[in-house]
């Protein structure tokens, strides 16, 4: 069976840590879309990890964990990961590949500075890690893919040549910037090819092989449904499709294999980089107290390390972000955060120029819209710990029950802790 764990917000809802948890009874952990520019914070016996590229399985030796195709495959990122967990105890992981998955050069992470020093206060609060780029190639089709480091010289070097000749331009005249070199691109396509290649494989016919088998396979999304490039706050989003629909292409499987989406859901909004956000709290105090008690550690980037903007829960927002990933069960993550508050306030509706929506509208009618809010009381004590779902307090099954009714699709799994353990089935 497959199951894909996705999030229904801005990203940072704690899927690395629903994946850790699930993976414990899967075969096959599959990471189907976008790059090291989102992190997965992990917490386990081994300690505490961000990781960037590698799947969220890697903590568990009877996994196998997969880079799809839909992956921005940053190599160096990669196998600097695979050395730091085996550095700090954890077993080395089984780690499969994807020929088909296409390589984030040294050049893609310079356009995307670039480009963001260009549009200066005007730009998309990149992570700079050549997501844009790399995506914009692969779709230009002068990306290279995994597969192209074992042709021959002289068909690289005919590709590397055009891809100077259409990069050299802007370089030159765009960004006034030192020009790329044919060959020292063939040295970094070499230098990859040497680290990447124990790993190598036809990840497609794997999994069909898997599939027969009747093995339980994880796919792992990076970010949520509201940074998807078709259904999220364009242009604010990331570049690969962030929705469960896309696993199947990702990581090459057909779509009717994927039986359950486990949509993860903060009990509070949080959101890195630029972009519409109904919910987010204004009052930097307000903001920053729940900032600091926020996640493991507080409510920053586990790539950037950037402080995250914080918003109380958003109905229509997560509504939404349930519908599109195709829920069919939630994850609820980091409720004891508000453990503190005396009464919580949840963005229930837009008002969107005097008309009351709980529908998520496209970004040029969200600009507009101002949060109307509801506010329930708190319980006033430390949640973690507890292992069964009618031992919490009344006011925070109440909060769950409301949430849920909300956003219309069953919570069956609830993270009142930061650590593998801590979570309540229902």
């Amino acid at each position: 069976m497959v199951t894909a764990v996705v999030g229904a917000n801005w990203g940072d809802e704690g899927k690395g840590k629903i994946t850790d948890t699930l993976a414990e009874k899967a075969d096959i952990i599959i990471r189907f879309q976008g790059g090291a520019n989102a992190g997965h914070t992990i917490k386990n016996k081994y300690g505490k990890f961000a990781l960037h590229s590698l799947p969220s399985g890697v903590f568990y030796d009877h996994t196998t964990c997969i880079i799809g195709n839909g992956v921005a495959l940053n190599i160096p990122i990669l196998c600097g990961e695979i050395d730091d967990i085996t550095g700090k105890g954890v077993p080395k992981p089984r780690i499969l590949v994807s020929e088909r998955a296409q390589m984030v050069m040294s050049y893609h992470i310079l356009f995307d500075q670039y480009e963001e020093e260009r549009l200066g206060g005007k730009s998309f609060g990149s992570t700079k890690s050549g997501i844009a780029p790399f995506y914009a190639d692969k779709f230009s089709k002068i990306g290279f893919q995994v597969s192209e480091l074992f042709d021959t010289k002289e068909n690289l070097m005919e590709k590397i040549e055009n891809v100077c000749d259409k990069k050299n331009v802007l370089l030159e005249h765009l960004y006034h910037k030192p020009l790329l070199e044919k060959e020292a691109l063939y040295d970094e396509l070499m230098k990859y090819k040497e680290m990447i290649e124990p790993y190598v494989c036809d990840v497609s016919a794997y999994l069909d092989k898997a599939l027969k088998e009747g093995k339980n396979i994880l796919l792992e999304g990076q970010l949520g449904t509201l940074k998807d490039p078709d259904h999220g706050i364009y242009p604010m989003v990331t570049s690969s499709s962030t929705l469960a629909g896309y696993g199947s292409v990702g990581a090459g499987i057909p779509p009717y294999e994927i039986k359950k989406v486990v949509t993860v859901v903060k009990a509070y909004s949080s959101a890195v980089g630029a972009g519409e956000f109904v919910s987010e709290i204004l009052d930097e105090d307000v903001a920053d107290e729940l900032r600091r008690r926020g996640g493991d550690g507080g409510e920053y980037g586990a790539t950037t390390g950037r402080p995250r903007r914080m918003g109380w829960f958003d109905i229509p927002a997560s509504k939404y972000g349930c519908r599109l990933q195709g829920t069919t069960d939630v994850a609820f993550t980091v409720l004891d955060v508000l453990g503190y508050l005396d009464e919580i306030p949840v963005c229930v509706a837009y008002d969107v120029d005097g008309e009351i929506t709980t529908d998520f509208p496209t970004t040029s009618k969200l600009k507009k819209a101002k949060p109307v809010i509801e506010r329930l009381p708190g319980w006033k004590c430390d949640i973690q710990g507890i292992k069964k779902y009618e031992d919490l307090p009344e006011n925070c099954r109440k909060y769950i029950e409301f949430v849920e009714e909300k956003i219309g699709y069953p919570i069956t799994m609830v993270s009142n802790g930061p650590g593998r353990e801590d979570i309540i089935y229902r």
